[in-house]
């Protein structure tokens, strides 16, 4: 923790003279760029898996880094010395400090309280920017599952066999199994759509319990989250136009 508790603290160094006292709090969202950056060709791999799902490795590995973002903010002491980042601050609010203690400093409309619901509606507008993507990726994941279904002779982006009744009947029978397979997807994205796009929202109640400095990291992730998928689908759908609909993009 005493490295990235230096890290950071050299990043708001380097950013104090343009920022001044919120220097910090701009090198824990620099931070995280930097920490979603390395996790970019990740998360394109798992882009490709075109499901509402797709991306929870990328989501996985940043857990430790989250944590250490927590402790760093939480601990009084990293390294037997005092912590120094606990006395910076994001305008009138310390990054160490918590919802329940800028309520305790002059509620939720006091000079502290003012930067946690600037927090809470910046993750708010995000979550609900990805509640909508979320729930139009499930929706045309579901359609093409159904597409399947539907012509079970000619799945989605194949092409039916050709060879006479013999092969007509092999590709009947595998349509078969196609069709029952989309089926049973069709339903799973159906309630995947329904329940993944409102977990965006739990930022909300997570970003109320960490320290500020914890939000900031969660606000600022999340955001990237969201821009990169909308990104990586404008790609592939460019690609798709460019080469006339054909399955393979590069992403």
């Amino acid at each position: 923790m005493s490295v990235f508790t230096h890290l950071v603290a050299e990043l708001g160094r380097l950013l104090e003279p343009v920022l001044a006292q919120s220097a910090t709090a701009a090198a824990i969202v620099l931070f995280t760029v930097l920490v979603r950056l390395a996790l970019h060709p990740l998360s394109r791999a798992a882009f490709r898996g075109a499901t509402p799902a797709a991306g929870c490795l990328p989501i996985l590995l940043q857990l430790p880094v989250f944590f250490v973002m927590y402790q760093a903010f939480s601990s009084a002491e990293v390294g037997g010395k005092a912590n120094e980042l606990l006395g910076h601050r994001l305008f009138a609010a310390p990054l160490g400090a918590r919802w329940t203690e800028a309520l305790g400093e002059g509620g939720p409309f006091g000079a502290q309280g003012l930067v946690f619901l600037g927090l809470f509606g910046a993750i708010a507008v995000v979550a609900a920017w990805s509640a909508v993507r979320g729930r139009r990726t499930a929706a045309s994941v579901a359609a093409a599952a159904a597409a399947a279904a539907a012509d079970p002779k000619k799945p989605a982006g194949r092409v039916a066999p050709k060879g006479g009744a013999k092969a007509g009947t092999k590709a009947g029978a595998g349509g078969g199994v196609m069709a029952e397979v989309s089926a049973e997807q069709q339903e799973v994205m159906r309630k995947l759509g329904g329940v993944l796009p409102l977990l965006s929202f739990g930022t909300l109640i997570t970003a109320a319990v960490v320290p500020l400095a914890a939000g900031l990291y969660l606000l600022t992730t999340t955001a990237w989250s969201v821009v990169e998928r909308a990104w990586l689908q404008y790609r592939k759908d460019r690609a798709e136009r460019l080469t006339g609909g054909g399955e393979r993009s590069s992403l």
